[in-house]
């Protein structure tokens, strides 16, 4: 008798920005690189629109409104993180289009930052995404080394 196989599961999450899409080994900052907070992509942006990559729920914006968190519809907890240390400009520079609680849909406005800015007060202006419960599926695996449009295919998440 035959077995079926079943398929797993799979959702793609779209890129937050345009840019060229890097593997995390690529990112200047051992946090991200060594995969601590989850596996995830890095975007190199070309422009400072950050747009929702899936449908979900904002669950918070850093007050400093260089990153924030959501769920996804299917249940995927995405960190978006904007530039290494970019902490320390303290929301200078940076504009939030959401609040936590919101409902948005993919490519709803999320935040907006001045890339110059960034630049020239001397940091990296890589824009990380992060599935933080990286171990709930069998795999996150990112699709980098091409330049993307926001909302293109970036990361794809398999459930066990």
């Amino acid at each position: 008798m035959a077995k079926l196989l079943k398929s797993k599961k799979e959702h793609v999450i779209g890129a937050p920005v345009k840019g060229k899409a890097v593997p995390f080994q690529e990112v200047n900052d051992p946090i991200f690189r060594e995969e601590l907070l989850g596996k995830g992509i890095g975007i190199i942006p070309m422009d400072g629109q950050i747009y929702a990559p899936a449908d979900g729920k904002i669950d918070m914006v850093f007050d400093t409104l260089h990153a924030l968190s959501m769920t996804t519809g299917d249940g995927a907890e995405i960190l978006i993180h904007v530039g290494i240390d970019t902490v320390q400009l303290k929301g200078d520079g940076f504009k939030s289009y959401v609040k936590a609680g919101d409902r948005i849909k993919k490519g709803a406005s999320l935040l907006s930052v001045d890339l110059e800015k960034v630049k020239r007060n001397g940091y990296d202006s890589v824009t990380l995404m992060v599935v933080c419960n990286t171990g709930d599926y069998a795999s996150v695996e990112g699709i980098s080394g091409m330049d993307i449009l926001a909302g293109d295919d970036v990361l794809i998440i398999k459930e066990k």
